[in-house]
Formats: C-alpha cells, structure tokens, sequence
C-alpha cells in the first residue's frame, strides 16, 4: 500500500503541474465555514455506486457528484488513479462507505494537501455483523460486513450522515438538504415495510449466494445466505467448498443459484447444474450497469428487482 501511495502521488503531482490544478479552487459561493464551492454547488466525489446514488439524492440541485468507481466495475479491487486523487484535491466533499470497502481511502485522504475536504464515512455509527470466510474458516478471523446499504434502515441512517457533511459544507442551504434527506428516509421506510410483507410469507428462507454479500438483507428479514464467496468475490472456491455448497443446495431444497452482474457467473451456474437449479440476478448494488443507468435505475429500484427475484425463488 505504502509503494502504491507512493506511486500516486508522483502520479498526481506531475498531473497538477501540466493542469494548474493544485489544492486551489474557482470559489463561488464561500460556506460560513469558509469552506467554498464550484459553480454554486458542492463538489462531491462517492467512492462507488452507492454513495453516489444516495449523495445525489440529499444533494439535489446543490451538488455536483462525481461517481469514482465506472459503471459497470466492481468496487472491491478497485483502486484510485491519479485523476481521481486530483479530483478529491479539488473537491468539497467525499463520500465514502467505509467498513472496509474502500482499503485505499485511509492512505489516500492521508495523502491530500486538501485541508478543506470534508470526507463522510457514510457507514458510522452502523453496528457491523461479521462474516466468517467461507474458503478458509480455520485461520481467518471473522471480517466485517461493509454491505450496510442492503438493509433500508442503514441505508437511511448512511443518507443522514451524508447529509450532515453536505450542511457542514454548505450550512446555508441546511434547510434543503434536510428535506431531501427527510423525503428519502421515508422511501426507505416504505421498501422496509414491503420486504417485510414480501419475505415474512415466504416459506423458504435458504440462499445461495455468489458472495457473502447479503449479511445485512438476511439479517433484516430473516433469511439464511449461504455464500460461494466470502465477503469480496476476488477468488473461485476450491473444490471442497464447491462440493459443500452442492451438498446444502440440496440439503436445503435450493432451487435458484444467484450471480451477480459484475461477477462472472461461472461458479454459480456449474453448482446449478449439479443441483438442478436456475440461475438468477441477486445485485448486492455495488455498481450498475451503463443499460441499468440509462434506463433510471437507483438504490430503490433495484432493491425491488432484488425482491421480486428472491420471493419468486423461495416460494
């Protein structure tokens, strides 16, 4: 990590010297703080799908938000370019996941002559489950779940204190940012109360997962994962655990193996095929799709899509 810093930095630095970027801005509209903003709004940088999603919802028409991590890209072995340590120097605030999902953002916003920046770990104050690693039980020690938003309720609680960074940044348009942030904390009530209707009637509760992904969904509604993976999809699982995770598949009469887009299905398909099972879609909503952002999906719509395939999988 130290070399990769390194590496960044002199990366960066020949980046600003061609640009005339530095740590400077085109201030507009000054905060009370003394903190300034781009072209009269914030200037956010979300570490990956998520945070963007919700930072765009609480910002509104006050922010510029900037996704980090490209569409269509998992976010677990995803690291920072140049341009992107750039873009936080110019930046007003960033939002991050935090939990362990982004390794990089310790030494990065270590790194950053911004003294102005404002970072939002999105996930505080979240009490975290911990997951064993499935690929290797004996010697790894439990790690933390980063996957908060999957449960409504974190993701209410992640765009609350995303929105106490943007009215630390930008206090006075606290009153705007506080009704946005009220509007989508009662959206995400709503989805609570249909997937507790949906998944409380359901006679199945087993699920077999691409990766350890779905901790916090399980634990809100009371379903069991049973994850090929542990919690970040990096490996393919030897072919002892493959033929455990056969052997529960039947135990438990599973008759839908879930992939995700932004994995390979190969793993999730053999099992499938030893099983009698179907394949289906479970999005853990790390990233989406270029086709998914064109077509208006978000945090909500998907959650729903994640829904109807799981009520369609256990019934």
């Amino acid at each position: 990590m130290k070399q990769f810093r390194n590496i960044l930095l002199a990366e960066c630095l020949i980046l600003l010297l061609f640009t005339g970027c530095g740590s400077s801005r085109n201030p507009s509209t000054p905060g009370k703080d003394g903190h300034k903003s781009q072209n009269g709004k914030l200037s956010v940088c979300a570490s990956f799908y998520p945070m963007y999603d919700f930072a765009r919802k609480i910002g509104g028409g006050k922010v510029h938000v900037t996704n980090m991590v490209p569409a269509g890209t998992e976010p677990h072995d995803w690291e920072p370019a140049a341009s992107d340590i750039v873009a936080l120097e110019k930046a007003d605030v960033f939002v991050y996941n935090g939990a362990g999902l982004e390794g990089w953002s310790g030494d990065v916003l270590a790194s950053l002559q911004n003294r102005n920046l404002i970072p939002v770990e999105a996930s505080k104050n979240i009490p975290l489950l911990e997951e064993e690693n499935p690929e290797n039980k004996k010697e790894s020690k439990p790690a933390a779940d980063p996957h908060v938003w999957l449960n409504p309720q974190y993701a209410k609680k992640e765009m609350e204190n995303i929105k106490n960074g943007f009215v630390k940044a930008d206090p006075e348009n606290k009153g705007y940012y506080e009704a946005n942030c009220s509007k989508y904390a009662g959206e995400a009530d709503q989805l609570d109360r249909e997937l507790k209707d949906t998944f409380s009637a359901l006679p199945k509760k087993d699920i077999v997962v691409a990766h350890q992904a779905f901790g916090y969904l399980c634990e809100a509604y009371g379903l069991h994962q049973i994850g090929v993976e542990g919690l970040v999809p990096d490996s393919e699982p030897d072919p002892a655990r493959m033929a455990e995770i056969i052997e529960l598949a039947r135990k438990h009469d599973v008759k839908v193996i879930f992939f995700e887009e932004l994995v390979s299905p190969k793993v999730s398909e053999t099992i499938a095929g030893a099983v009698g099972a179907e394949t289906a879609v479970l999005n853990p909503i790390e990233g989406l799709s270029e086709k998914q952002l064109a077509s208006g999906d978000d945090y909500f719509s998907v959650m729903r899509q994640n829904a109807r395939a799981l009520k369609k999988a256990l019934q």
